[in-house]
């Protein structure tokens, strides 16, 4: 039995990492027109998001949140360097699933009531079921496997958002690796260190770095 209990805990874990495999943050701009007014990056911890044209402007700024396809949700947070920054329910979350209920499920920073730090003034916004019915049950709970995950800022104005989890996993954005500036550095498995870009095998990683040195000498 208790062999059992251990297995079917392993296989939990793997299903958890699995579903988790990948999840990272990737800042990014709705910007169909090119009116260049949105604004997204990520620098010391922190997700800058602005969009510094009229609400009504089609364009937005946003992160995408990645890793989270075919799991359920059951959390999600993230903290504002003030309460002033939540802005007509931006920035939110918008999470797609297969749910026929709502396409996406809305969860701004108006759909919960916030913890504030006394000292900071720092506020902490975090949507569980618990959390979304204290504040009003204005949005639904979103139901379904997961498609995919976004954080948005649509209305004219800025946050910066730090501490962000999506289903109890921190969000930061992958780690560049890259490029490699010499053979010797793809040798020994070095290749397979590197993610931008990323190489199938050490032979690839060689051709790049006598490629790219050849046209840096032309130069």
């Amino acid at each position: 039995m208790k062999k059992l209990i251990v297995a079917m805990g392993s296989l939990l874990i793997l299903a958890l990492s699995a579903s988790m495999a990948g999840a990272a943050l990737v800042p990014s701009v709705y910007d169909p027109g090119n009116t260049g007014c949105p604004v997204s990056t990520f620098s010391n911890g922190v997700l800058h998001l602005a969009k510094n044209c009229p609400t009504p402007t089609n364009a937005a700024a946003q992160a995408s949140i990645t890793g989270f396809t075919g799991a359920t949700f059951t959390s999600a947070s993230f903290t504002l360097a003030s309460v002033s920054q939540c802005n007509g329910g931006s920035p939110r979350f918008n999470v797609y699933t297969n749910a026929m209920v709502q396409q996406p499920f809305f969860l701004g920073c108006n759909n919960v009531i916030p913890v504030v730090n006394a000292t900071t003034g720092a506020a902490t916004y975090t949507f569980t079921a618990a959390t979304i019915a204290a504040g009003g049950g204005q949005v639904p709970v979103p139901t379904g496997t997961i498609s995919s995950v976004e954080i948005v800022l649509d209305v004219q104005g800025a946050a910066d958002l730090t501490n962000i989890t999506f289903n109890g996993v921190v969000q930061v954005p992958d780690i560049q690796v890259g490029p490699p500036t010499s053979k010797s550095s793809c040798k020994n498995g070095g290749w397979k260190t590197f993610t931008s870009p990323k190489f199938k095998n050490q032979g690839q990683c060689v051709s790049y770095v006598a490629s790219h040195g050849r046209k840096q000498h032309h130069k």
